[in-house]
């Protein structure tokens, strides 16, 4: 074979390796370290990647696993975005320093001021993407529904055995008697969470969905859910579901007053994400139209972003309600002040 020939040849294999290092440098990834366990949502992923090319992989662990892993890689951490579904959550992990701020136009029109994290002027450390509400479940023909129209009223003696709820330390009850913290004081909360307690039917245990079945089989004749669990069992096909919703009515607390509790999933920049831009991507694309109703159809919950309309039948037949508009970085600060006073009223 000639010189010119092998130069050739030599010059064509490097032009080719050229082109797949350059391929393979060009190639948008997105690391995402998600507590969102909902099936529905490799869909919302796909979708994104369909639309952006950017290819995500997935860490999925709970709140607490994510932050720890988080604290434990410290610097060295891949993450790129991280994903919590409770206030309280994501609250920890923006005083721990885990996120880092976003200046987006588009996040801050579309996602309500309420829903964000603390903003210094830089942007949000973290943007609330999707809402759920704290509702009372009861008996029907035994509870009325006038005596649980108020999270204050689960503490009325009228209510004295018929109680029943999840843990009191679960995330989703602290970021609730976080938000009552809010409202009542320090004094008046713990006095309403002794009342609580002593108006228990049983010691706390179980999901939501546990709570709300408890109400129909009878075992108690109040419980305290997020919307999507009772969303769920609406939108099932299942008999022992359908039967368990026909027996049980629902009330959005506190509309005379300061409104229902809603928490939030939410998601922020890690600290030390090496694909910033792709984050910035797909926390803009979690506020788009599509992404906002997907949440609303996937997992039964509200949008955050208020002009995108609700489609969801099982909501919609719960109906419009007012909600409580206290900053829920505020409510993520008092769950922690109220663990103590959970502590001294006995609230297992």
């Amino acid at each position: 074979m000639s010189i010119p020939n092998v130069l050739s040849r030599a010059a064509l294999l490097v032009a080719s390796l050229g082109a797949a290092w350059s391929a393979s440098a060009q190639e948008q990834v997105l690391n995402l370290y998600s507590a969102r366990h909902y099936q529905t949502d490799e869909a919302l992923y796909a979708d994104f990647t369909k639309a952006t090319g950017i290819k995500i992989n997935r860490v999925d662990a709970d709140d607490a696993g994510i932050l720890a892993r988080l604290r434990s890689e410290g610097a060295s951490s891949p993450a790129d975005v991280v994903m919590l579904v409770d206030a309280a959550r994501l609250w920890r992990a923006e005083i721990d320093g885990l996120f880092q701020p976003v200046k987006s136009k588009l996040l801050e029109s579309r996602i309500p001021a309420q829903l964000r994290g603390k903003d210094d002027g830089a942007g949000a450390q973290w943007y609330g993407f999707s809402t759920r509400a704290r509702v009372i479940v009861y008996a029907k023909g035994i509870v009325q529904r006038a005596d649980v129209d108020t999270y204050e009223d689960l503490a009325d003696p009228k209510n004295k055995g018929k109680v029943c709820t999840r843990s009191g330390s679960h995330p989703y009850n602290l970021s609730l008697f976080g938000s009552v913290y809010e409202h009542l004081g320090a004094e008046k909360t713990e006095a309403w969470l002794g009342g609580v307690v002593a108006n228990m039917a049983r010691d706390p245990k179980g999901g939501d969905t546990d709570q709300i079945k408890a109400v129909a089989s009878g075992e108690c004749g109040v419980a305290i859910t997020n919307t999507y669990y009772l969303a769920r069992l609406m939108r099932s096909s299942k008999p022992e579901d359908r039967a368990v919703v026909e027996k049980v009515g629902v009330v959005f607390p506190n509309q005379a007053s300061w409104g229902t509790h809603v928490n939030i999933a939410g998601a922020g920049v890690a600290k030390n994400a090496r694909n910033r831009e792709a984050a910035v991507k797909f926390l803009e694309y979690l506020a788009g139209d599509s992404a906002q109703t997907y949440f609303a159809n996937g997992n039964n919950e509200y949008p955050a972003v208020p002009s995108v309309k609700l489609a969801n039948p099982a909501l919609d037949a719960m109906g419009a309600f007012k909600a409580d508009l206290i900053p829920i970085s505020t409510v993520g600060l008092n769950s922690v002040r109220v663990q103590q006073a959970l502590d001294r009223a006995g609230y297992k």
